[in-house]
């Protein structure tokens, strides 16, 4: 019985951690660091492109800024097969090039040596693909303010930047020395862009370019384009910028429901350190799509009211305190857009913290108790269908358990370390160590085992690659309580408080029986403190 009870564990393991749909040429192609790509770092992007909205037509060029970082004759960049390359130049002469699925290969023509810094313009044109629900599908948003005018957005985190720009499409390299991105579209309408404006030209051919500038590193899908009939208004606030550009029809309610800024700034900062894209200013934008962490423009389209579209994601009447696009895509000015993962199957790191942040904000503005109740509200929505953490190598996301079921995770540690003022200092420097870098989940769970001081590889382990909450699991012999952790990842242990009639009790568990000295009449007398972990 015991060694088929081993192989049924084991199956299940390899099931959950395996059972991954079946990857192809183009996932592969998209996701992995193949050599064309290892072989140089992205510097700079300098976006010039038209939109014409009546035509859902863009045309442009990247002129792409690179050091090479070994010898190299050729480069792969990344464009939607859909679209069309126009040409590629370099030194004034125009390369080959082959394309496979959204890759394009380039012939640089000679041997580039190390650390020699490269330009070459990407000209393309076509129509992007139209999002059928953005933000949960990447393309663009065409659509019309109350008087016709046209309203455009952008947004493609999880299918790909290379959707509408040439670039180097991976999370692995973002450019270092920040972007301009100028976009001309038709006069009487403004085009918002990631950064400062940096002026406005009218081209006299019935399109006026606006200039943006961000001098930060910046993800790719975090580069973004918003079109509309806008106005403009804003401050600085405690030496940071804040601008807002909403819809003319829209300005009464974007003045009153965007003074929710201010309050989870002081509150982020004081969390997390301060906001990581002061160059670049704090800018939200009115789109006609749910919301996106858009770097320096988050984009905002939660019809000015709090909650999330109007309802609470956890049904305590909690979430209905704050409105979930300002705080929520704020949050991932940290957690994202400063530290970001560097495969998109450890999308976690964006997600799981940012969620994390709602209650963080919920705790600076009404206290731990409506914080914790809200956090443990969002358990309803932990689906448990696939590993949180993905595939490497392939450009696949894992489970959207990545938002709430990382958040609780959080939430876990927190109680497991049973510290505050220690777990504030731990995420206030995870937040500033790790600002502007590109890491993975061995380099977040490296860095907990050592601030708290106690190696948690399984616990991370157990949430982020496994379906399975754990469960404790009790009994009793001869009046002395008995517990192990049923849990799937090998020699998962964690400690956890229960409750022997209403007295507190800390028990340190693995996935070993132990027969503690705790003496217990009944189980009937055993509270498992659910609320501040996440166990079955």
């Amino acid at each position: 019985m015991r060694k088929k009870s081993i192989l049924l564990v084991l199956i299940t393991v390899s099931f959950q951690l395996f059972a991954q749909e079946p990857t192809t040429r183009k996932d592969s192609l998209k996701g992995s660091l193949r050599i064309e790509r290892t072989c140089f770092d992205i510097l700079r992007y300098d976006l010039n492109v038209k939109v014409t909205p009546t035509e859902k037509f863009i045309k442009g060029y990247n002129e792409i800024t690179f050091k090479v970082l070994s010898n190299t004759k050729k480069i792969q960049l990344d464009l939607f097969e859909n679209m069309h390359i126009d040409s590629i130049v370099f030194n004034n002469k125009k390369l080959k090039y082959k394309r496979e699925f959204d890759a394009v290969f380039i012939n640089l023509g000679k041997e580039l040596i190390t650390d020699s810094q490269n330009k070459l313009r990407f000209y393309y044109s076509g129509s992007p693909i139209i999002a059928k629900r953005a933000p949960w599908d990447g393309g663009f948003v065409y659509s019309t303010d109350s008087k016709g005018k046209d309203w455009v957005g952008v947004a493609v985190q999880g299918t790909g930047a290379s959707l509408w720009f040439p670039c180097k499409d991976t999370q692995s390299d973002e450019p270092d020395l920040g972007a301009t991105i100028k976009v001309a579209v038709p006069n009487g309408l403004m085009e918002v862009s990631n950064g400062r404006l940096m002026g406005s030209e009218d081209l006299k051919n019935g399109y006026t370019r606006w200039d943006w500038e961000v001098k930060n590193p910046l993800n790719n899908y975090d580069i973004t384009i918003n079109i509309g009939d806008y106005i403009h208004f804003g401050e600085n606030y405690k030496g940071l910028d804040l601008d807002f550009y909403v819809l003319r029809e829209n300005e009464a309610l974007a003045k009153k429901q965007f003074e929710q800024v201010k309050p989870m700034l002081d509150c982020f900062q004081s969390k997390f350190g301060e906001y990581p894209f002061k160059e670049d200013g704090y800018k939200l934008v009115d789109t006609p799509y749910l919301g996106m962490e858009h770097q320096s423009a988050i984009a905002y389209g939660n019809k000015y009211g709090n909650g999330y579209l109007g309802s609470d994601l956890s049904r305590t009447g909690i979430g209905m305190l704050f409105d979930f696009i300002i705080i929520h895509e704020s949050g991932h000015e940290w957690f994202g857009n400063s530290i970001t993962s560097k495969d998109i199957a450890d999308m976690w790191i964006h997600e799981g913290f940012t969620c994390y942040s709602e209650s963080v904000f919920l705790e600076c503005q009404y206290g731990i108790e409506k914080a914790q109740l809200y956090i443990n509200g969002l358990k309803r929505n932990i689906k448990n269908d696939e590993p949180i953490i993905a595939k490497y190598g392939v450009f696949k996301e894992g489970s959207g358990d990545m938002y709430y079921k990382a958040a609780l995770m959080l939430n876990t540690i927190r109680h497991i370390l049973n510290d505050d003022e220690k777990w504030w200092k731990i995420i206030l420097d995870y937040a500033t160590i790790f600002k502007h870098k590109i890491i993975d989940t061995e380099t977040v769970v490296a860095y907990f085992n050592d601030k708290i001081g106690i190696d948690l590889t399984s616990v991370f382990n157990q949430y982020l690659r496994y379906t399975k909450i754990p469960k404790l699991e009790m009994k009793i012999d001869n009046f002395k309580l008995c517990y192990r952790w049923n849990a799937l990842e090998p020699n998962f242990q964690m400690p956890i408080d229960i409750k022997i009639k209403g007295e507190k009790v800390r028990i340190n568990a693995t996935s070993k029986w132990v027969k503690s000295r705790i003496v217990v009449e009944s189980l009937k007398d055993i509270e498992i403190q659910k609320n501040d972990f996440l166990v079955d």
